[in-house]
This record gives C-alpha cells, structure tokens and sequence, in this order.
C-alpha cells in the first residue's frame, strides 16, 4: 500500500485523507495504528509533519461520526442522540478542520519508488479478513463476541501481535480511574453552553478528552457544548487525545527524534484547537 500511494501526485494528501476517511469508521485510534506505519514506509516529504497531520485528521474526521471515537459513542448514547442530530451539530468543525489540513499538508510528490514488489501470502488475506469481520462487528452485522473467536487463534498463528504498548495502555486507564476519583469530589454546574465549551476543551488538554467527558457528562444538560469542546480538545497537545500519543509513540519508535515531531506537533496542535475555539463561539454568539 505504501509503495502504491507514494507513486502519483500528492502522495501526502492521501495519507493524510485516508486517515480522516478511515477515522470515521473504525476510531480515530485504529486509523493511525493504520495509517501511521504505512506513512513511516513511504518517502514522503516532510514526514514529522504528514504524521501530525494525520492525527488531526484521525481526531478532525472522526469527530462527525457517532462511532468515531470513544468520547462521541459515550456522548451518543448518554444523551440518546438522533444520528442526524449529531452529525448537524458538529459538521461545521468537520468542514474546518478538514479545510485546514488541505492547507496545511504538503503537496510535494516523491519521484523514487521505493523499489520491492509488494507480496501477499495467505497470512495477509487471512488477516483482512479478520479485518472485515471485526468491521462488522463494530457496526452491527455481526455481535461482539465473534471477535474472542479471532483474537483465541491468532495467538497460535501470531504471538508478535500481543507485543503491545501495554504502559501506554495502561496510562489511559489511569485515566479512567482519575477521572472516577474526582467525579465523586467536585460538584460543578454549569450554566452556560460557552462554559461548558471551555472546560471540556480545555480539561482534555490536562486528563485527555475522553476522560474529561466521563467526568462532565453528569454535570452537563448542553450536550452540544460537551461534544465541541472534547472534539476541539483532542487539538492542541499531545494528552488532548489518546490518538495523538499512539501517532507519537509510533513515529519515536520507528525515527527515535522525538523532538522534531513535538515541536511540529505542538504548533500544529494549537493551530487545530484555537480554530476550534474561535469557530464554536463564532457560531453560538454571533
């Protein structure tokens, strides 16, 4: 796929847009566990650059599907949401963020292929088609349970898949429990949708977005206002969304220079989450 894509014009663009295509389906997390090896397997221009982008278009695409990402399955079914409803309401952050990132992505095209064939054994297509029935699973066609019936095997077919990021999994459950603890110690109303807004946009920036929306879920009757301000939150830092340290830990593991990509990072980031702020109130004040 990488050899594929970085051959023709713009091969960052498709990059960074089957990122934001996949996001929408199957999470923002999964489309950088994707797209972000492949991305690391091309020649393409400005590299530190392309793969923060496509974590603002995990987070940015992701952010108009009720499933894209685990703060907006919560949102959704919390507040028993109409998937129209939902979609109207946060388009508009869809649209802009996918505005900026055609601006913002490199069009150079990379001229030198990478020279291997590219070859599938029965392994590969053993594991799209794992692939597509996890996909159905997730959307419905098939229950959940069919997925311990993929993953049982596998672990005779294939140990190197268990080798995970186990602490950075176990960061965003710490998370999770921080979150539980100071749910039962703060009371907080809110009374205005901007305040709202502003809290989860600016509480992801600190215990990430999908934390801070479990925390405020039962504080809050604008949902709304919640779901701008943990999609605008996912922008700006590293901890905003879990998509964000899974694209960094990828890119460190395979480059090692990390310092680059949290520089790039950042300046982007922040780009991404003052748009964010400035449209949200550009479209509920004025």
């Amino acid at each position: 796929i990488a050899s594929k894509i970085e051959k023709g014009r713009f091969p960052a663009l498709k990059l960074v847009f089957l990122t934001a295509v996949l996001s929408i389906f199957i999470t923002n997390d999964v489309a950088l566990m994707v797209v972000v090896p492949i991305t690391l397997a091309t020649k393409v221009a400005d590299l530190e650059k392309v793969i923060v982008l496509e974590a603002m278009a995990a987070n940015g695409g992701s952010s108009i599907s009720p499933f894209g990402n685990p703060q907006n399955i919560f949102i959704y079914f919390h507040f028993n949401i109409h998937f129209l409803d939902f979609i109207k309401e946060i388009f508009p952050l869809f649209l802009v963020s996918t505005a900026l990132i055609i601006l913002l992505t490199p069009k150079k095209s990379v001229f030198s292929s990478m020279g291997k064939y590219i070859i599938f054994d029965k392994k590969t297509f053993l594991y799209l088609v794992f692939f597509a029935v996890f996909i159905a699973a997730v959307l419905g066609f098939l229950p959940l349970w069919v997925g311990f019936f993929i993953i049982l095997p596998l672990i005779f077919i294939d140990r190197q898949l268990f080798k995970v990021d186990y602490f950075l999994l176990g960061t965003f459950f710490f998370f999770f429990g921080f979150t539980d603890n100071i749910h039962h110690v703060f009371n907080i109303h809110f009374h205005k949708p901007s305040q709202v807004f502003l809290y989860s946009a600016f509480l992801s920036q600190v215990i990430s977005n999908v934390p801070a929306t479990l925390f405020l879920a039962d504080f809050v009757h604008h949902w709304q206002a919640l779901l701008w301000g943990v999609s605008v939150g996912g922008f700006g830092n590293l901890i905003g969304s879990l998509a964000n340290l899974i694209a960094y830990k990828l890119y460190v593991k395979e480059k090692g220079n990390s310092l680059k990509f949290f520089l790039t990072f950042h300046i982007i980031g922040y780009i991404f989450f003052i748009a964010g702020i400035v449209l949200f109130f550009l479209i509920y004040i004025c």
